[in-house]
């Protein structure tokens, strides 16, 4: 098993991000997302691009989610790279996930991809998420 060694920026952003869900508080998101942050969601074919536009989208889940619980984390060799294993419910419906988070060398996440199971907790969240968002993004 090789150690990783995370860029402090890396480090720093990343604490940053588990505080702010353990807390229920992404209000400080912003700081820790590149201008051009893409994010990947499990439902929408095309990505999301922008700042402002991925905040929405991870404001709004971390409502959308109750019980969330981050279970792992594993990172790739480099450190920019984490994924983060998780379990959570969405009305009522008990489901576990992936984040997977790139960080550029500043410790700006410049990509966040999820994946969601079982399907009818997926299904779930994608019929929340649409109902909170359609008025805001296109293909939620």
């Amino acid at each position: 098993m090789t150690l990783v060694t995370q860029p402090a920026a890396v480090t720093q952003s990343l604490a940053h991000w588990h505080s702010m869900v353990q807390q229920g508080d992404l209000t400080t998101l912003s700081s820790i997302l590149h201008a051009q942050a893409v994010f990947r969601s499990p439902v929408a074919h095309t990505p999301y691009s922008g700042a402002p536009v991925v905040t929405l989208i991870l404001t709004t889940v971390a409502q959308v989610f109750t019980e969330f619980v981050y279970l792992r984390e594993l990172a790739t060799a480099d450190g920019l790279s984490v994924v983060l294993e998780f379990s959570a419910k969405v009305n009522g419906k008990q489901l576990k996930g992936i984040d997977m988070i790139r960080f550029d060398e500043t410790g700006k996440i410049v990509e966040f991809e999820v994946m969601i199971r079982p399907l009818n907790a997926l299904q779930a969240l994608a019929e929340e998420m649409a109902q909170r968002l359609a008025a805001y993004l296109p293909n939620t």
